[in-house]
Order: C-alpha cells, then sequence, then structure tokens
C-alpha cells in the first residue's frame, strides 16, 4: 500500500532544488549536506529533485541516485522528497519511478514526456494513466503548460488529475485556464495539493486558492516565500504584494536581469558565494552563462538581502 502523506507536509512552501556539482561535474555530496539544512533555515516543506531548475533531464542515472540518495540521508524525514521521473514511455516512467523508490523518494513526479511521435491526445493521456495506476509511489504532475514541447490539453490536464494516485500538483502554466482545471480538481478531490511554480506571480496563485508554492529559487527565497504565504493567509495583501515585489527584484538580479540571461548559472553563484555549494558548474552553462553584470548583482543581493538569504532561528 502506497504511504498516505500528510496534508500538511504537502502544503506551504518547496523549493525545485538545484543540484550541486563538483568541479568535474560530480554530485557533490557535501554541498547537498549543506544545501539540506539551508533549506530547512528557510522553513522549506519538501524538495522537487531532478526537475529542470535540478538539471534532471541531463543528468545521468547514477547521478540521479547519488542525489536522491544523499538527500534522503541528510534529510532523515524531516523534507518530503519529490522526484522527477519523465520520460517518453510508461515503461521508462514505471522503471524511473521503481528507481526513485528504492533510492528513498517519497513522491514521483510527471512532467510532459520530451518527445512523442505522432502525439496525439488519447496517446498522452494512456501514457500518463499506465505510470500513474501502475507506480508504486504516489504521483505528482509537472504541468509546464505552454512550455512544454509535448502539448498535454485541457481534456487531458483533467482526465490526469482525476486520477486517485495522483497527490501533488506543480504548475507553472501561468494560464487561468488551466489554473481553473487544477481548482476543480481540487474541488471533487479534496486531498488533491495544489503548488504553484510561478515564483514572479506568488501572491495571486495563493488568492486563487492554491495550497502553497514549489519554486525554482527556493533554495534562497524559500524564506521570503514563507512570508509571502503568511502574508496572504492573514489576509494583509498590500504585504503579501510588497514582498513579493522584493522577491522579484531579488530573482531578477541573480538570475541576470529579466530577460533571465544568467539564470541557473547565476543561482549557483549566488549558493557559492553564500557558502552552500563549492561550484556553479551546470549542464546549463553555455546557454545561460555567468556574465560580469549578474556576478555584481549577486553582490548587491549578499549585501542588501542577508536578512532573508541567512535568517535568524
Amino acid at each position: 500500500m502506497k504511504q498516505r502523506i500528510p496534508l500538511e507536509k504537502l502544503s506551504g512552501v518547496w523549493s525545485a532544488a538545484p543540484t550541486p556539482f563538483t568541479r568535474d561535474m560530480q554530485v557533490d555530496v557535501a554541498a547537498v549536506r549543506k544545501m539540506v539544512e539551508h533549506h530547512l533555515r528557510l522553513g522549506v516543506k519538501g524538495l522537487f529533485l531532478a526537475g529542470s531548475n535540478g538539471e534532471g533531464p541531463w543528468m545521468t542515472d547514477s547521478q540521479k541516485s547519488r542525489l536522491v540518495q544523499s538527500v534522503c540521508r541528510y534529510a532523515r524525514g524531516r523534507l518530503v522528497l519529490a522526484v522527477q521521473v519523465t520520460d517518453n514511455s510508461s515503461a521508462r516512467i514505471l522503471d524511473n519511478i521503481r528507481r526513485a523508490k528504492a533510492d528513498g523518494a517519497d513522491i514521483a513526479v510527471i512532467a510532459p514526456p520530451y518527445c512523442i511521435f505522432k502525439a496525439t491526445p488519447e496517446k498522452i493521456l494512456d501514457l500518463y494513466r499506465q505510470a500513474i495506476r501502475r507506480s508504486p509511489l504516489p504521483v505528482g504532475i509537472y504541468d509546464r503548460g505552454k512550455d512544454s514541447s509535448v502539448p498535454v490539453t485541457a481534456p487531458v490536464l483533467k482526465a490526469i488529475y482525476a486520477e486517485k494516485n495522483v497527490v501533488l500538483v506543480k504548475d507553472s502554466s501561468d494560464d487561468p485556464a488551466r489554473q481553473k482545471i487544477a481548482l476543480a480538481a481540487r474541488k471533487k478531490r479534496p486531498r488533491l495539493r495544489l503548488l504553484s511554480g510561478d515564483e514572479f506571480s506568488c501572491v495571486d496563485y495563493l488568492l486563487a486558492g492554491y495550497d502553497g508554492l514549489l519554486l525554482g529559487g527556493g533554495v534562497f527565497n524559500g524564506y521570503i516565500a514563507n512570508q509571502i504565504l503568511a502574508a496572504v493567509t492573514a489576509g494583509d495583501v498590500e504585504r503579501a504584494r510588497k514582498l513579493q515585489a522584493r522577491m522579484n527584484r531579488i530573482m531578477f538580479d541573480v538570475y541576470g536581469g529579466k530577460k533571465i540571461f544568467s539564470w541557473l548559472s547565476g543561482e549557483k553563484k549566488l549558493l557559492v558565494e553564500m557558502g552552500l555549494l563549492s561550484s556553479w558548474r551546470n549542464y546549463l552553462e553555455l546557454e545561460y552563462p555567468l556574465t560580469p553584470s549578474c556576478e555584481r548583482a549577486i553582490q548587491r543581493v549578499l549585501k542588501k538581502d542577508a536578512d532573508v538569504l541567512f535568517p535568524k532561528a
């Protein structure tokens, strides 16, 4: 029988955690331990491993296993661990889920497949259903909306959310219509938890009724995200929007400006400067190079925003 995870652990602020690498692109286990403890200081409830921000689509299976095993060892049950298991067939997805379970994952997260020949809505739905219904772990769904290379249509999404083994949604669609589908699904299945993956619009999703946030920058903005959540819960929308504006300014500085020019390289460089990572190496450093202007902005963030980067106990 699949373990039922308490709803309070599925709500709140989650982090789509980056993967720490050494200079020679090995999983940095010492940095993993620091990262786990820092997430706990920020008040993060769960970690989403091997997603886009975690470089899962580019990592080897052995790297993913080493990452998940290390996080599991250091988290010691204090964080819920979700692992992305996306692939191009239900057979491969299920193989990935079995590996993730053996490594210590609590939830398997399925995003749209990377490539499907002659894709039809029926074919996509069948892939999801076979994986969800046969999964030995509870399942999370990562909705990437229009950014997905393989489209998951609204009717398919509605059918996926109706599956009993789906316990969690990461909604990064930035699409009000898909938001309505998620909210309607939770109305029918109250145990379904909805987390927004749109870190630049946290307030709007929380006001719409989402249960929390699952943020790519959660490793550095998790504390301020918790402040936003607390302000919305208290009905202080004005404060929540002020906090959101501050968080957006921090993210634009760290990610290389409003065009997100340095994205992952900038995020990892910040974490190096914070003493959490030993290297900012990543699989996407050619696509998202670390620029001198981004490095200067990171230094400003370290001085100006130390209170939310390093919150006091």
